[in-house]
């Protein structure tokens, strides 16, 4: 406290009001000035109870501090400027609390302070009404209700529609509001909103706000924002094909759907109109859902298909038509043109025809699916049995992707039979296992005989025919050879099979006779020389012995072994002498 330059006198300041929450602790100073640095004789704390009388709660003096047995005591503190602080703030507490200050000669002096409790409430809940509301409704609905709880002092609730505040006017708009105290002495509230809707309240969003007052200042909290299901009758109707009518090809899947813009939804029923009358379609739709859907369309569904809302609230109708278009190619077809029957070498036009109620464009492809030609007519010259005999005509819708049909046809040419592929000549060996090869085309199908037998197998492919015989080379086979013949009603064609013996294969094998023969005799050579090498060194005795063993116990691996049998020793002696030119008894040696 800062006095004056006139101030004489013991003065004290205090704060008017201290607010505090609920379970706070409230802190009271007591700011004093004495005259000349004076100091105080005492200072006395009291509170006014309901009787308005003074209740002391400190005698504070320069021997010590007396704390009065009140219902404070517990929750009383002081500070050391002699501040009163109260603890654990209840709702009880508000109330006027004084500070007395004894300066001796300067007298007594006295100040006070309101001491307010508040609670803050919880954000308000608010909840819409849960069943919807008509716009038809006899009584003004209720649209919403919002609860704040534990707030203190008593709070209030205003309301918002897309963020402006509503007043009550003229029994239309209320909203009213109760009050209720807790048992622990806080205030809960709660408002409802009572207002008429329209159409355009399915946009609308409402909220409510609770107003309370802290340190003097209005203060606020909002809830969050809701919307309200209106029910309303349908004023527009629309009714569309998916995927796009214009699009619609014979085989599509089409849906029908019927959409309206009233909440709920209508009751939808479908028809489709055949010549003055409207066939009801209802049953093949979804129920309750506005959707029709057709599977695999062609032209019979072709038409005006007309959608009906009944609005159950008020029974209003609103119908819409929409027509119905499925593109489709029929009646494809192929002209040809000369119509007669055709010969190799014929020439011969084929033209496509086919009926749409939209633009057609022709394509002509082999039956390989290569592009020929562009155009509705396709032509051929010089017609061969190789040449592709089936054809396709594709038709196209340019303007609906996807619409197609195509239609094949085959160009027979006839002829007699002509052998396109034999296997002649063939190089075989006597005895051998062969396959005889004949392949040849014609039209009408022909059929293969062989002048010789066998076991036969034939393959068609278009207008080919092969034939293949397994048979066994034999003489008869390969002087007079196999004759293939392939006729039909037009002619006969047939080739002789030539068999050559294969002579290379037969040079082959005698020179590998030849081979062995020359290395026996070269065997045969060596050996003699051997005989004789060693007979000249005196390596071989000779006796008259049954049998000689000329190998000695201490001869080495390296030593050749000769083992002599007696009935041949005649012979080989003689051929021993005969190679040294001299004559030696058996029993000499």
């Amino acid at each position: 406290l800062c006095p004056t330059a006139a101030a004489r006198k013991l003065e004290i300041s205090m704060p008017p009001e201290v607010e505090v929450e609920v379970g706070g602790t409230a802190r009271i100073e007591c700011n004093f000035y004495i005259p000349e640095n004076a100091s105080y004789t005492y200072i006395d704390w009291f509170y006014v109870d309901r009787s308005n009388k003074q209740v002391r709660l400190y005698h504070i003096t320069a021997n010590g501090i007396l704390q009065d047995d009140t219902d404070y005591k517990k929750r009383l503190s002081l500070g050391e400027d002699k501040a009163l602080s109260i603890s654990e703030v209840t709702l009880q507490d508000p109330r006027t609390f004084v500070c007395q200050v004894g300066a001796g000669s300067y007298g007594v002096g006295e100040s006070s302070t309101e001491l307010s409790v508040y609670k803050v409430p919880t954000t308000p809940e608010i909840e819409p009404n849960s069943g919807g509301i008509s716009v038809h409704s006899s009584e003004i609905p209720e649209i919403a209700r919002c609860v704040s709880k534990n707030s203190f002092p008593p709070p209030n609730i205003t309301w918002h529609k897309n963020g402006e505040q509503l007043h009550a006017w003229e029994n239309q708009v209320t909203m009213p509001s109760t009050l209720t105290r807790e048992s622990s002495g806080l205030y809960t509230v709660s408002s409802a909103l009572y207002a008429p809707v329209t159409r355009e309240d399915r946009h609308s969003r409402y909220h409510c706000t609770v107003h309370y007052w802290l340190r003097g200042q209005r203060r606020a909290l909002d809830s969050q924002p809701v919307q309200v299901n209106i029910f309303y009758p349908a004023e527009n109707l629309k009714l569309k094909v998916m995927p796009s009518s214009t699009l619609v090809k014979e085989g599509d899947n089409v849906t029908l759907v019927c959409e309206a813009d009233g909440n709920p939804q209508p009751v939808f029923s479908f028809f489709k109109k055949n010549l003055d009358e409207w066939q009801d379609l209802t049953s093949l739709a979804e129920p309750d859902s506005g959707v029709l859907r057709l599977h695999d369309v062609n032209k019979t569904n072709n038409g005006t298909y007309r959608c009906q809302s009944l609005d159950l609230d008020d029974l209003s109708q609103i119908e819409e038509d929409v027509d119905l278009v499925v593109n489709y190619i029929e009646g494809v077809h192929v002209k040809m043109e000369p119509s007669s029957t055709l010969r190799e070498g014929d020439s011969v036009t084929l033209s496509c025809d086919a009926y749409s109620p939209v633009g057609l464009k022709y394509q002509w492809r082999d039956d390989k699916g290569k592009k020929l030609v562009e155009g509705n007519q396709l032509f051929l010259k010089n017609l061969t049995f190789e040449k592709s005999n089936t054809f396709s005509c594709k038709v196209m819708a340019p303007s609906v992707p996807g619409l197609e049909q195509s239609k094949k046809v085959s160009v027979a040419v006839e002829g007699k039979p002509r052998i396109v592929a034999i296997s002649s000549p063939l190089y075989v060996r006597q005895d051998e296992v062969v396959n005889l090869t004949c392949k040849a085309i014609a039209f009408p199908p022909p059929t293969v005989q062989w002048s010789i037998n066998g076991t036969a197998h034939e393959y068609v492919d278009n207008q080919h025919i092969a034939s293949n015989l397994t048979v066994r080379v034999s003489h008869d086979l390969l002087r007079a050879g196999a004759m293939c013949r392939v006729s039909n009603s037009l002619g006969v064609s047939e080739e002789r099979i030539q068999l050559v013996v294969d002579q290379k294969s037969t040079a082959e094998s005698q020179g590998v006779i030849i081979v062995a023969i020359i290395v026996a005799i070269l065997v045969v050579a060596v050996l003699g020389a051997v005989i004789y090498f060693l007979h000249k060194k005196g390596k071989i005795p000779c006796g008259r012995a049954g049998k000689q063993d000329i190998t000695k116990p201490e001869a080495r691996k390296d030593k050749i072994v000769v083992e002599v049998k007696s009935d041949k020793l005649s012979e080989e002696a003689g051929l021993l002498q005969g190679a040294n030119g001299e004559k030696r008894a058996a029993a000499d040696q």
